[in-house]
């Protein structure tokens, strides 16, 4: 695939630190960087293998997908490494973490960084303190991460069989009332379960704004005493009765595509559009939000302190957030996942780029999603899934 005529002029610009990104480069020619990243997505993973034929062929840097079903993997490998003292030499190169896992990995130190600021590209980003590109589940990066894709938290229903999905979390009880058996959730095991309760949570705490500090025993009662309300009214009109769940967002697609479900989610508003094109969902699906809006949060790249390849990882970095890397990937014919970056810092042609993109009836604008609500802190999300295990698992 050829790469967008942007890419010259973006790639050229001038860098605050020109002369040491020079060597950056020159260093990172002929390294392979190993991407340790979510491999349950296909789309994903072919975007991923696409990154990795544009860094080979314009700076000599390949990229080998290391596929985790679960980021721990790479964090706990990475830990292993540094106690057996491997300091320099480290199996991960980059890493595609979020909440928890970032933050286990700069509360020990385990992170190169800052780096943000270095990259060319990063101009591109609004990397203010309350930006969304700063802050990773209330956590400060603090340039130890770097931004590549926007999440949504949003909702997938097949219109031919539900005329009036539900309003906000609240009315999901009501709803599953009045249709019992249609709707389910992933297992909170998994990250789409886990947060489909801290949508809920988010809206029927009496407080949200102390959710964003670290749980304490005694916020965590009090906040969460409506949610364990609110789910035992749902829980028995869920699929199958609640008493077992889909492993994960996949399979509950796949229960909305047969037909056994009628709502399903998803942490991409493109998925949905998407998987149309595929024949992995009906023409008639369509994305919701809740009134009130929904949970969102950046997807951000790190650079483990002993990586082996860190100039090849910096040039990824970097390359995942040039304009033209950008608008590649929020095509939905390729990805459709929303750019991190800040469109009053684009220049004409960029944003006519994006101008551009193809459109899909089940593909929604960035105005279609309402407000973006704010990730509880990371601490939360143990807490919640663990308190739910307890309660409804035997």
């Amino acid at each position: 695939m050829k790469f967008p005529l942007i890419l010259a002029a973006t790639l050229g610009a001038a860098s605050p630190a020109l002369a040491d990104w020079q060597a950056t480069l020159d260093a990172a020619r002929g390294q392979t960087v190993y991407w340790n990243a979510w491999g349950g997505d296909e789309r994903t993973n072919a975007f991923i293998a696409w990154v990795g034929e544009e860094t080979g062929r314009l700076y000599g840097v390949n990229v080998e997908q290391v596929k985790l079903t679960d980021t721990a993997e790479a964090v706990t490998r990475v830990i292993a490494e540094k106690a057996a003292g491997n300091d320099t030499d480290g199996s991960v190169d980059l890493i595609w973490i979020n909440g928890p896992n970032f933050l286990a990995m700069k509360e020990q130190g385990l992170l190169t960084g800052p780096f943000v600021a270095d990259l060319p590209n990063a101009r591109f980003v609004d990397l203010s303190p309350d930006a969304p590109a700063a802050v990773d589940f209330t956590v400060p990066v603090e340039g130890m991460e770097s931004p590549w894709r926007l999440a949504k938290f949003v909702f997938v229903y097949d219109s031919a069989r539900v005329t009036e999905p539900p309003r906000d979390m609240l009315g999901f009880a009501g709803w599953a009332a009045s249709h019992p058996g249609r709707m389910t959730h992933p297992d909170p095991s998994n990250f789409m379960g886990a947060t489909f309760l801290k949508q809920a949570l988010i809206e029927l705490a009496p407080d949200p704004a102390a959710l964003q500090d670290a749980v304490t025993d005694a916020a965590f009662a009090t906040q969460t005493a409506p949610l364990w309300d609110w789910y035992d009214a749902l829980r028995p009109n869920l699929w199958h009765g609640g008493a077992t769940f889909p492993d994960n967002q996949s399979v509950q697609q796949q229960l909305l595509n047969d037909g056994e479900v009628d709502i399903s989610m998803s942490f991409d508003p493109a998925s949905t559009a998407a998987a149309i094109a595929e024949g992995l969902l009906p023409e008639t699906a369509r994305v919701f939000v809740p009134e009130g809006g929904t949970i969102g949060n950046v997807s951000f790249v790190a650079i483990p302190v002993n990586a082996a390849h860190k100039e090849g990882a910096m040039v990824v970095a970097n390359f995942l957030l040039d304009p033209a890397t950008q608008s590649h990937m929020q095509n939905i014919e390729v990805l459709g996942s929303f750019s991190v970056l800040d469109p009053a810092k684009l220049d004409g042609d960029a944003a006519a780029a994006f101008a551009a993109l193809p459109t899909a009836p089940a593909l929604p604008v960035l105005d279609d999603l309402g407000p973006t609500l704010l990730e509880p802190h990371a601490s939360w999300m143990t807490r919640l899934t663990d308190e739910w295990a307890r309660r409804y698992t035997k």
